[in-house]
């Protein structure tokens, strides 16, 4: 049970292993892009080219989706972003139970969006977790940790691809740990527990009045989607990178530079160089490229109403 690219590599690594995987279960298709045109899942595109049955239910208590479940008489299912939290019904359905491969080392950032919660929070070390699975949000017992270190140009985007192959990975040794007898359900512990909730628009809404440092990962952990923006004359301006700069003192949010090296504009301590930005309505650019055709005068204020 997975939807987005995050999960494929888990899916893959279930394929190459003697158990058969006897069928996948993906959140339905979506509008997607700038168009809205709808979008097969990741999981699903792969799942069809393997020739996998795909199951795609809006709701999870739907009775044609739990008696096709049971038809299909899963002895294990594996959870691998799949999007929703999975009632007590299909929880003891396989007889092996369900286990999920969670992108943190839990109980650290339980919830929707560990990956970019972990370097917008400036984690040094994030990891992966296979937990046994119960009705509460990423609570279960811990089966197996593996720890992978951020790296200081980490984006969300190339976090994410390294935390789906360690996923495989540590998934693999899970299964031979469960069928050898070796693993161990350990409880999560109570102290240490934070939450990375879903992404909505605000958190991606930048806040000049915060430090340089805290920006320079909001705009890391958004790459490449959904995106750090602000404003410039009204209009919404993502920020793709940047960096942090020194600059004069100046009211946050004010550019104090604008140059082929980059716009310069003042937080609440230091300053964000933006070196690759996207105006409304427009492709994404070098700041050089940008520059070319949007005069930026030092003084402007980003995100202003």
């Amino acid at each position: 049970m997975g939807t987005p690219a995050f999960a494929c590599p888990s899916l893959e690594s279930l394929l190459a292993r003697p158990d058969p995987v006897v069928g996948v279960v993906c959140q339905p298709d979506r509008p997607r892009g700038r168009g809205l045109a709808v979008t097969r899942p990741e999981v699903k595109r792969l799942a069809e080219a393997r020739g996998l049955p795909v199951l795609q239910p809006e709701r999870l208590r739907d009775s044609a989706f739990r008696e096709a479940l049971r038809r299909l008489a899963p002895d294990l299912i594996v959870v691998a972003a799949y999007g929703k939290i999975l009632p007590r019904a299909i929880l003891d359905l396989p007889s092996r139970g369900c286990i999920n491969v969670h992108a943190s080392l839990l109980p650290r950032h339980r919830g929707a969006a560990p990956i970019p919660w972990a370097i917008l929070a400036g984690d040094a070390t994030t990891g992966i977790t296979i937990m046994a699975m119960n009705e509460e949000m990423d609570a279960g017992d811990i089966l197996l940790q593996r720890d992978l270190p951020i790296a200081v140009d980490d984006t969300g985007g190339t976090l994410g691809t390294r935390l789906a192959r360690l996923g495989a990975e540590v998934l693999g040794a899970a299964i031979d740990g469960l069928r050898a007898g070796t693993l161990r359900p350990t409880p999560q512990p109570a102290s240490g527990v934070t939450f990375a909730p879903r992404l909505e628009r605000e958190h991606c809404r930048i806040d000049w009045g915060r430090p340089a440092a805290d920006l320079e990962r909001q705009v890391r952990a958004l790459a490449p989607a959904p995106s750090a923006f602000t404003t410039l004359g009204g209009r919404l301006l993502k920020v793709h990178r940047a960096a942090l700069a020194d600059a004069a003192a100046a009211p946050p949010g004010h550019v104090v530079a604008a140059d082929a090296a980059g716009v310069v504009v003042a937080a609440g301590a230091g300053a964000l160089r933006l070196l690759e930005v996207q105006l409304e309505g427009r492709k994404r650019l070098a700041v050089a490229e940008f520059l070319a055709g949007h005069r930026i005068a030092p003084g402007t204020c980003l995100g202003a109403a």
